[in-house]
């Protein structure tokens, strides 16, 4: 604690985040339940990653884009996951307000470039299904490293802006966070400064970076569904729908949590609830996007199997 020079204001060096701290008798195992989460989330998307990387067949757009998601996913989980396991095994749920800042800085980031990200590979099913003839064309290489690229620097840039604005607040107490993660509201609401100017930025920069790519990914998908349905035969209707059923798979989970999220107020019981659907985009979803894509996806399977083959004649040969 310090207090600032003719000021009668102390100002706090550390939030404690309470997470589920009010559940004592369950923080072993909730230690061991996110380790495994941990462990499964990091093999599976390194996993995609690797198979993007090295599979010829895989080698286009939106393989591209899924194997930038997985990359996203694996620093998601980094940003949260760890920090949370640190606590459930050593019961100190102190974090510095610099530290605080620093999280939150990459979970928005990320946040803002999977809401691009899903945006883009949404884009990139809709060109495939209603305009097939300029596909090719239109998502070429270059296009497509411009659209990645560009959600990460944007991402970056407005993040730093915000964050900039929270590092101008004093924080004086109290200083605890009734949440698993630093949490951009409650940070907000426990400053004595005045928030109005932060506060405005975050509305016009969450309106703008997670409802607009919201709003693109829902126009494609409806133009996609309308391009579906009037295919006349059953097996031109499934075949299409193969290609975009796992990113809408993926879109609905993100968006539903993400949404509802947004939605709860903050406050009473409701913030415990509010905890358990934040896990959900900020924990889960992570570990079941590599999950939907492996196991929905044709291409991916066969991928897998060429490399477990791969891998396992390989050494036979050399043997012989």
């Amino acid at each position: 604690m310090e207090k600032g020079e003719g000021e009668n204001q102390t100002s706090i060096s550390e939030f404690i985040l309470l997470g589920f701290g009010n559940l004592p008798g369950l923080q072993f195992l909730f230690f061991l339940l996110f380790l495994g989460i941990y462990i499964i989330t990091m093999a599976a998307n390194l996993l995609i990653v690797a198979l993007v990387a090295a599979d010829q067949h895989l080698h286009n757009s939106m393989y591209f884009f899924l194997g930038n998601l997985s990359c996203l996913e694996i620093c998601y989980s980094s940003t949260i996951l760890p920090r949370m396991l640190a606590s459930f095994l050593t019961g100190d749920r102190t974090v510095s307000v610099t530290g605080c800042m620093v999280q939150f800085y990459w979970f928005g980031v990320l946040l803002t470039v999977e809401c691009y990200l899903l945006a883009s590979m949404s884009y990139d099913r809709y060109l495939a299904i209603c305009n097939p003839l300029h596909y090719g064309t239109l998502m070429n290489v270059r296009f497509c490293m411009q659209l990645a690229a560009g959600s990460w620097l944007s991402s970056f840039i407005i993040l730093a802006t915000i964050i900039y604005l929270v590092s101008q607040l004093a924080f004086c107490g109290p200083n605890e966070i009734d949440h698993f993660f630093c949490d951009l509201t409650q940070m907000i609401n426990l400053s004595c400064s005045d928030t109005g100017l932060v506060n405005l930025v975050t509305l016009i920069f969450s309106s703008t970076n997670i409802i607009l790519p919201f709003l693109l990914t829902l126009t494609s998908y409806v133009y996609i569904i309308s391009t579906i349905l009037r295919i006349s035969s059953t097996t031109g209707k499934q075949k299409a729908f193969s290609t975009c059923s796992s990113h809408l798979i993926v879109v609905t989970i993100y968006y539903g949590t993400l949404i509802t999220v947004y939605m709860l107020p903050n406050t009473g019981a409701l913030r415990t609830l509010n905890k358990f659907v934040s896990m959900l985009y900020t924990v889960l979803t992570p570990l079941i996007n590599p999950l939907i894509y492996s196991l929905r996806n044709k291409e991916v399977k066969e991928a897998l199997r060429r490399a477990q083959q791969k891998y396992w004649v390989f050494p036979y040969i050399l043997r012989n």
